[in-house]
C-alpha cells in the first residue's frame, strides 16, 4: 500500500483498532468483533501472541480490512510484520533505520513522537504520519489543538488513553485518526471473550466519526 493510499484511508474511516492479543484465537476474536462493528483499520501490536501469524490469518478472514502492526522496535521485527503481509506500521518510538526500510519495502510507516520538535523530527525522517503517543498524559484534545497552529501540515494519530468517548474531540482538534486500544477492547471483555461488546463498541465508535463535519 503506497502513502496516499494510506492517507485516504485514514481520512475516510478515521479509527484505528489497536490489538494486543493474548492469544491466537482471542487476537482473532478481537478483531473480527472490531471488524463486525465498522471498524477497518486494524493495528496487531507486535508483542502480541505470535503476532505474524495473526496478521497473516486476518489478511485472509478480513480481506476487506487493512490489516498493520504497531509496537515495531526493529527492523527484525518489520521485516517479519512485512513477510506475514502487513500494510502498515506503527512504532512507539522514532527509529530513522526503521523509517528507512519501511520506504523500501513501500509500506506506510507511522513512528512515535510526543514533542514537537519529536513530531517535526519523524516527519523529515520520512513517515506518512506520526503518532502521538500517550495523547492522554498531556492534555489530549487539547495538545492535539495546540499542535496544529506550526504543524498543521503532519497528520497526526493520537493513541494513548483514547476512548470511544474522547476520540470525537481529539479528530475535532485536528487529528487525521485516532488509535484505540483498550478504550475499544475493555480488559474485562477480552478475559471474558464478551465479544458483542466490543461489537457495540465498535459501532459507538464508528457512528462518532460519522457524525463529524466532513471538514474536521
Amino acid at each position: 500500500m503506497d502513502r496516499d493510499s494510506f492517507l485516504a484511508l485514514l481520512r475516510q474511516h478515521r479509527a484505528i483498532a489497536v490489538i494486543r492479543a493474548p492469544d491466537l484465537n482471542r487476537g482473532l476474536a478481537m478483531a473480527e468483533a472490531a471488524a463486525a462493528g465498522g471498524i477497518h483499520l486494524i493495528e496487531i501490536t507486535w508483542n502480541s501472541f505470535h503476532p505474524g501469524d495473526l496478521v497473516s490469518k486476518l489478511r485472509h478472514r478480513l480481506p476487506h480490512c487493512c490489516i498493520g502492526v504497531g509496537t515495531t522496535l526493529s527492523k527484525i521485527d518489520l521485516q517479519n510484520a512485512v513477510e506475514a503481509g502487513a500494510q502498515f506500521c506503527f512504532c512507539p518510538h522514532t527509529d530513522l533505520a526503521i523509517t528507512q526500510l519501511a520506504q523500501r519495502a513501500e509500506i506506510p510507516v507511522v513512528p512515535g513522537a510526543l514533542t514537537p520538535n519529536e513530531v517535526v523530527t519523524a516527519w523529515q525522517a520520512g513517515a506518512t504520519a506520526v503518532k502521538v503517543f500517550p495523547v492522554s498524559a498531556v492534555g489530549g484534545a487539547s495538545y492535539i489543538r495546540s499542535l496544529q497552529g506550526p504543524l498543521a501540515h503532519i497528520p497526526l494519530i493520537p493513541t494513548g488513553g483514547v476512548t470511544v468517548d474522547n476520540a470525537g474531540d481529539l479528530l475535532k482538534a485536528g487529528a487525521i485518526a485516532v488509535g484505540l486500544s483498550t478504550g475499544l477492547f475493555p480488559p474485562v471483555a477480552v478475559e471474558g471473550q464478551h465479544w458483542a461488546t466490543i461489537k457495540t463498541l465498535a459501532q459507538q465508535l464508528v457512528d462518532t466519526v460519522a457524525s463529524l463535519d466532513p471538514s474536521t
